[in-house]
């Protein structure tokens, strides 16, 4: 079975607000779902963060490479693409178009050999997780209101990010996580991600050890994003000092890129994003690098459903995976696929077990939402 044509539909209508841009609206085209289409009618499904304008550049930079390739060896097909746009990529677009094609190539993959993509990973350690709802900061009233919201939709874990966050000064930082610790009480657990990779990120890492020891007071799970991304060293000193973990990675692609992480220590939990990173085979060795090292993998997942059900079938490949990123409310996440990811009564999600990643897109919101 040989590939035969890429198609691509950029997502408008529905894009939540994304923190790191104050004008993003529901109109704007961030996300990207890439169909890889064979010579024999299977479809194979991916997704990436990335806009239809840049994914559509890229793909016909990899058209070359990939038209005409088998359909069912995605970590090859995938590392042939890379290599072989070695200066025109290495990151930015184009590993972000890889990565909607690879992810797309291991469901056909899964539909080819009528296996999930879990097992195809390695094989099942897991058939549940539990997902964070994933929401941004707001001023306090509004907090309260988006917190009862997300623990009415059966989350048992939350992490909240960005604006104001990190942006006025400290007594506002502590008003809101602890208007936040009130609100979902002890039996919920929270995370924080400061958006150390917004524009111009003005702290360091005297702020971030400051804030980590006041974030221990309120039983935080982790500490996200402390830093802008590639400040390897002040990651590691914050690491070794901080008394909640340190979490970083979302924006990182290839795996050679998460090397000084590992190598420096600067994290206790990394964080591939697989629609951005380079796709399922990337996170794959990624995530197995993170377990050598005996750093947690959570993958980041601040995008679409297609996404959201790729991150859950390498976190039943692995043999240690405790979360996974839920973006909430989202029509991307939640009127994509035909039967949307819900959180069950425990607050965990059921890992689908049919071929690829056992998924199906809802056609008639893909029309609605889709630009080409």
């Amino acid at each position: 079975m040989k590939i035969a044509d890429v198609r691509l539909t950029g997502l408008t209508g529905g894009t939540v607000e994304g923190g790191w841009a104050e004008e993003l609206a529901p109109e704007d085209n961030v996300h990207t779902i890439v169909e890889v289409l064979t010579d024999e009618g299977l479809v194979g499904v991916g997704s990436t963060f990335t806009s239809s304008h840049l994914v559509g550049a890229a793909v016909k930079l990899l058209r070359p490479f990939l038209i005409g390739e088998r359909a069912d060896e995605p970590a090859r097909v995938s590392e042939k693409l890379r290599q072989n746009t070695f200066w025109q990529g290495r990151g930015g677009s184009v590993e972000h178009a890889i990565s909607g094609i690879d992810i797309a190539l291991w469901d056909l993959f899964g539909k080819i050999t009528k296996q999930p993509v879990s097992r195809l990973l390695g094989g099942n350690y897991r058939n549940k997780i539990k997902p964070y709802g994933s929401l941004l900061f707001a001023e306090v009233e509004p907090l309260r209101e988006k917190l009862k919201a997300a623990v009415a939709r059966g989350f048992k874990a939350i992490k909240l990010g960005w604006k104001p966050f990190g942006r006025r000064d400290a007594k506002t930082d502590e008003l809101l996580v602890r208007t936040a610790r009130e609100a979902v009480g002890p039996g919920v657990e929270l995370m924080v991600d400061a958006g150390g990779s917004d524009a111009f990120w003005p702290h360091g890492y005297k702020w971030a050890l400051r804030t980590a020891q006041m974030l221990a007071n309120y039983d935080i799970v982790w500490f996200e994003e402390a830093l802008p991304p590639d400040d390897i060293a002040g990651f590691a000193e914050l690491r070794r000092h901080s008394p909640v973990p340190i979490a970083t990675g979302e924006v990182f692609t290839r795996r050679q890129s998460f090397r000084p992480l590992f190598e420096q220590q600067g994290a206790d939990i990394v964080q591939p994003d697989c629609t951005k990173c380079g796709g399922l085979t990337e996170a794959w060795r990624i995530a197995w690098t993170a377990y050598e090292h005996n750093v947690q993998w959570v993958p980041h997942g601040w995008n679409t459903a297609i996404g959201l059900a790729a991150d859950l079938q390498l976190s039943a490949a692995m043999p240690v995976a405790k979360y996974v990123e839920f973006l909430s409310p989202s029509p991307y996440m939640d009127e994509l696929i035909s039967v949307p990811f819900k959180p069950d009564a425990d607050g965990l999600l059921t890992i689908p077990d049919t071929p690829g990643l056992g998924i199906e897109l809802n056609r008639d919101a893909l029309a609605r939402f889709g630009v080409k």
